[in-house]
């Protein structure tokens, strides 16, 4: 997971991204106007990770005037634009990520997160993919092995909000934030019967106070 500094105006950004790439990117060049794939992957440090590009993306134009942002996307080349559509983020409330929120998509979401410190708390599992050759399989971990836990609430409502990151992660801040990932499924079984629910996997996250 790492932190987002975002661009502060229109300037800054476009002579940030529009950086024509990594050496290897022969047909990106610098400040001909057009944002490539590349170049935006190049300050995330992304290679080839077209829906956490689109992430990084998302939070790092976030505090830019409409008017601002609507003219950086429209710098995006074809390909980017298309990437930018297919996977946007929903802007989501904790109170409201658990009932509107699509498994697999990315999310934004603005709260307060609080570490879980009880592992008691959650005995759910997540699905890990194994390669085996040429086939994939995937086996059941739990949770708590992978991630660290945190409850995010909103100022609306005292519904929370699960969210996960890697263990050798910063910890999250006790402050308003946004974070950033991918809505993921939480399987659990208890008293032989099962249930899920929605969490959010973190990739980024932006401070707001």
């Amino acid at each position: 997971m790492k932190q987002i500094e975002p661009y502060i105006n229109f300037d800054e950004a476009i002579r940030s991204l529009d950086n024509g790439g990594r050496f290897y990117n022969l047909l990106t060049h610098a400040e001909d106007g057009i944002i490539s794939q590349a170049e935006v992957g190049k300050i995330g440090g992304l290679f080839n990770e077209k829906q956490q590009t689109i992430l990084f993306l998302e939070l790092a134009i976030s505090k830019l005037n409409a008017s601002d942002k609507a003219e950086l996307i429209s710098k995006l080349d074809d390909k980017l634009q298309l990437n930018y559509q297919k996977y946007k983020a929903q802007e989501l409330l904790p109170s409201e990520a658990n009932s509107i929120g699509i498994i697999s998509s990315n999310a934004i979401i603005t709260g307060f997160p609080k570490m879980k410190e009880s592992k008691s708390d959650f005995t759910g599992f997540i699905l890990i993919p194994i390669s085996t050759g040429k086939s994939m399989t995937f086996v059941t971990v739990p949770i708590i092995d992978q991630y660290d836990i945190y409850e995010i609430r909103d100022e609306e409502s005292s519904e929370t909000f699960l969210i996960a990151h890697a263990k050798d992660s910063i910890k999250l801040p006790e402050q308003k934030i946004k974070v950033a990932g991918v809505l993921k499924e939480l399987k659990m079984k208890k008293d032989s019967i099962e249930s899920s629910r929605k969490f959010l996997e973190i990739n980024y996250f932006l401070n707001l106070d």
